[in-house]
């Protein structure tokens, strides 16, 4: 089920291609460079690539945060020894698990998440829902590649989600004139909604302005992509530029009832992927808590209850959350 023309059926832009490939190749603090040590060593040769995704993207060091991975590799069969491990990635990717790493006396902290190169490209390209595109379509960092062809996969991959982000946002917005962050604020929002996140509705909106210029020069290079949706206006107005949504009322109906079905479908996948975080990633409940506490300032009691069972007891703090609207 799509709400556009699946973007494996369009063309994407080497202008396009080219402005992921320099948005994925700027500098990063050295400090990252012992996590993708430390995550070649786990996979060997099964590993295609690493990507540095998220909220420690433009730190300089690393600090006290999490910082965010996608490990990508060749296949589940050979990424994993254990037979549950390929199940749960090939049933619902991705596996997400928790690192530690220390480099005199301090230690730094991640979750990486597995994927294979296949279901990477399938995910940012054609998924229905927006978790792997709505990610990718946000400035990234490729940290390693294992050669030249992986290379082009990843980043072509990279354009697809943008393209698969912009078409139903922009569907969505219906006939009328508007700017680039207002597109990608709009974007942003739908897609929190479409995931149980903790994060205020003020995130979209922080992050929509960090990355401004770049959401400019990656919905310019799109546009060959989104021809009959959207076009860019010739002048400037107040020193911005203004692109019109050519996407008529009918349209915007139709695509609004796509995004509520994107947000049911979004809470299940969500809820069934809380459920295999409980054999794949240590410390789980004590990472969820942390995140909320981060995002929205409300303190979540680990009890022991909820520690030896987690799916068990977790059903009820996590009823509580969608009540009070601390999960959307």
């Amino acid at each position: 089920m799509t709400d556009h023309v699946s973007t494996l059926d369009r063309k994407i832009p080497d202008s396009l291609v080219s402005e992921v490939a320099s948005i994925g190749s700027r500098d990063v603090s050295e400090d990252f460079s012992i996590f993708v040590e430390e995550l070649k060593s786990r996979f060997e040769s099964s590993l295609d690539a690493i990507i540095l995704y998220g909220s420690c993207l433009r730190s300089y060091e690393i600090g006290d945060g999490v910082v965010d991975f996608y490990t990508v590799v060749d296949d589940y069969s050979n990424a994993y020894q254990e037979h549950y491990l390929r199940y749960f990635n090939a049933w619902l990717p991705p596996n997400v698990f928790y690192l530690e790493v220390s480099r005199q006396e301090k230690t730094f902290r991640a979750k990486y998440a597995v994927i294979s190169i296949a279901d990477f490209e399938k995910g940012n390209q054609y998924w229905f829902h927006s978790y792997l595109w709505a990610r990718f379509a946000q400035p990234v960092r490729l940290l390693y590649v294992r050669n030249e062809a992986i290379h082009q996969r990843v980043y072509y991959s990279l354009a697809h989600a943008v393209v698969a982000f912009l078409t139903p946002t922009i569907s969505v917005l219906g006939p009328r004139v508007i700017t680039v962050e207002e597109i990608w604020v709009r974007g942003l929002t739908l897609t929190y909604a479409a995931e149980l996140r903790p994060e205020q509705e003020s995130r979209a909106c922080q992050l929509a302005k960090l990355n401004l210029d770049d959401y400019i020069r990656l919905t310019e290079y799109a546009l060959p992509s989104l021809v009959g949706i959207l076009e860019k206006l010739p002048e400037e107005h107040q020193g911005q530029v203004h692109y019109r949504c050519l996407t008529d009322e009918a349209e915007r109906r139709n695509s609004l009832r796509r995004w509520r079905l994107r947000r049911w479908q979004g809470r299940v996948l969500s809820v069934l992927r809380l459920i295999k975080a409980t054999f794949t990633f240590r410390d789980c409940i004590d990472y969820a808590a942390w995140k909320i506490e981060r995002h929205t300032g409300i303190r979540i009691e680990v009890t022991p209850k909820l520690r030896r069972h987690p799916v068990l007891w977790g059903y009820k703090v996590f009823w509580k959350l969608l009540r009070r609207g601390v999960l959307r």
